[in-house]
């Protein structure tokens, strides 16, 4: 029987840039790595105090002047598609969900970039050439799958065109959105939203009583459309809460909601960091 000494992770902050979310305002992240055989138990733990996975690393917003950026989850049992939600799904109904393990095709690549020609053209990503993408869908020390989504009308006699694709990690409690993509031509279809009701189903049929969607950030256009799901939380304060009337989330964009680095990373809970292998 062999022990792995326990080593608690290390915690870092990013220099200061420009905020994708909220003009004006610089965004700075304190990340740690996620490597190892607990991987997967540091994932879960620390998606549980709203953070988040790029590759093999865990980021949480820690800006200086702003807490705007709130970690959002469904809560699966509670969660009933609105009218507009059911429509979305009966415009879809020709669209087959197809999950992979994690790996990148040149189909995903072509998909990605017209993605972000469309929508996101000046965006962080907007350089990521094919190597960088195969990193960003292969690089994961956790549980992750990557579902496909095509278009099965009944005209179409091949396997289906790609027209959606998201990159979700299982947690212990849920599925987590990394990131998504979708074909930006067909707007009618709504299909970002079809992919987190897609999620939700997937989670709801494995008895997992969450969805994890990243970040919610009151006043940005871009991150506003995730109020729109039912039975949706947010971490603030510290803990889980029900997001209630978004617009009582203004003060967070104020720089007195800031804690000191020091203090949020004393708050941070680490899983048991010792792994047995017999």
């Amino acid at each position: 029987m062999r022990h792995t000494l326990p080593i608690a992770p290390q915690f870092y902050v990013t220099a200061p840039q420009p905020c994708p979310y909220l003009d004006g305002r610089m965004e700075r992240k304190l990340f740690t790595a996620l490597q190892g055989d607990t991987a997967e138990k540091l994932n879960d733990a620390l998606s549980l105090q709203g953070f988040r996975r790029s590759q093999n690393v865990l980021y949480r917003p820690s800006c200086a002047d702003c807490s705007a950026c709130m970690s959002a989850r469904i809560k699966v049992n509670e969660f009933a598609p609105s009218r507009s939600q059911r429509k979305t799904l009966r415009k879809n109904n020709d669209i087959a969900r197809v999950a992979n393990s994690p790996w990148a095709t040149e189909e995903q690549y072509a998909l990605f970039r017209s993605y972000l020609d469309a929508r996101h053209a000046t965006g962080g990503m907007a350089d990521m050439d094919i190597f960088e993408f195969a990193a960003m869908i292969e690089e994961t020390p956790v549980r992750s799958r990557v579902v496909e989504y095509r278009d099965r009308s009944p005209a179409d006699e091949s396997e289906g065109d790609l027209v959606g694709v998201c990159l979700t990690d299982v947690l212990q409690d849920g599925l987590s959105l990394v990131y998504s993509f979708y074909q930006p031509e067909m707007t009618a279809q709504s299909l970002g939203t079809f992919m987190i009701l897609d999620h939700i189903e997937i989670a709801r049929a494995a008895g997992l009583p969450y969805v994890y969607l990243g970040y919610w950030v009151p006043g940005s256009d871009k991150m506003g459309y995730k109020a729109n799901f039912n039975g949706l939380e947010i971490f603030k304060s510290g803990r889980w809460q029900d997001i209630g009337n978004p617009s009582d989330h203004s003060s967070e964009t104020h720089p007195l909601s800031v804690e000191p680095i020091a203090e949020q990373v004393a708050r941070i809970t680490l899983p048991d960091q010792r792994s047995t292998d017999k």
